[in-house]
């Protein structure tokens, strides 16, 4: 029985699932393909920079299988998933790694398409930065939206031009902006990402990115915690005590904090994060995703409140 005063829910969850908006949208679950294309990135090639974001390992891709062609990776991935969930699931092509708009414009019609081919494909989901939107790619984008279920994720990770820097982002947050509403004119559904527990952040400081979050109001949201993964500029960090990582109770806190900020119609793709255990040095504690989920729910029970519970609609 659902007892939850959240009103888009139907499992007694107090904020906007993923689960809830395919169930609404499609009457069944949805499963996610993750393919890796070969794409790099402006801030790993030197057009912008060198080397990444700080706590980048290889463009947030690895459990994919960039060796095999991109038909290859998405029957691949359609097979495992069969084999778990059984026969029928229908499927998002989902590219993740790297910076999914940043290669010639021919080269990304093509792969782009091509996956729409393959049977039980409902959707194309397209992870890049918003300093890779240029007036061609918004068209190809816009031409995607009208032949499937298109998202475009972007990697806000914060408002702070301060941490951007620290992170090593080589963009603006004005200019993550102009990239946002450049989708948002067109009608692109659109996926934000922001990252909690980054380099010299307060709590105050990271509300003040859900709030910049509420204003901005997206089609969704990815919210997860920071990762100190082997081999990275933040590794480095993290070994020579130059920063602090969250423990679970601070981020369970803040999270709850920051949904109460948040539009109620705003989705919550996703609300803590998955690291390569084989790489990951902290925190420990993100491994037990049960754990920081209940967590989170118990906290929301505990205070009574909800996903927009304070949220202020702008006018």
């Amino acid at each position: 029985m659902n007892t939850s005063p959240f009103e888009y829910s139907l499992d007694n969850k107090r904020y906007h699932t993923l689960n809830y908006h395919n169930l609404k949208k499609y009457g069944h679950k949805i499963y996610k393909a993750v393919l890796d294309c070969g794409f790099t990135c402006p801030n790993i090639d030197g057009t912008k920079g060198f080397g990444g974001c700080i706590f980048c390992d290889g463009g947030s891709g690895y459990f994919t299988r960039g060796d095999l062609d991109t038909a290859s990776q998405l029957k691949a991935e359609k097979s495992r998933i069969i084999s778990k969930y059984g026969d029928g699931a229908c499927f998002v092509a989902y590219f993740q790694a790297n910076t999914n708009t940043y290669a010639p414009l021919e080269k990304l019609r093509k792969i782009f398409l091509s996956v729409l081919e393959e049977p039980n494909v409902c959707g194309i989901s397209i992870g890049t930065r918003a300093d890779c939107l240029d007036e061609d790619v918004i068209g190809l984008l816009q031409e995607l939206s009208e032949k499937t279920d298109l998202t475009v994720e972007l990697g806000m990770q914060s408002c702070h031009d301060k941490t951007l820097r620290l992170i090593n982002r080589c963009y603006t947050h004005s200019e993550f902006r102009k990239g946002y509403f450049r989708l948002k004119a067109k009608g692109i559904r659109t996926c934000i990402h922001i990252i909690n527990g980054l380099p010299g952040e307060t709590d105050e400081m990271m509300l003040e990115t859900a709030a910049e979050l509420a204003m901005l109001s997206p089609d969704a949201i990815k919210l997860q915690m920071l990762h100190v993964i082997k081999g990275t500029t933040l590794a480095d960090m993290f070994q020579k005590r130059e920063i602090r990582i969250l423990d679970r109770d601070e981020y369970i806190n803040i999270i709850v904090k920051q949904l109460e900020l948040l539009p109620p119609q705003t989705v919550i793709e996703r609300i803590t994060g998955d690291g390569d255990k084989s790489k990951l040095i902290a925190p420990m504690w993100s491994t037990d995703k049960l754990a920081v989920l209940g967590g989170i729910d118990k906290r929301l029970a505990d205070l009574d409140t909800w996903q927009g519970k304070y949220y202020k609609k702008q006018v």
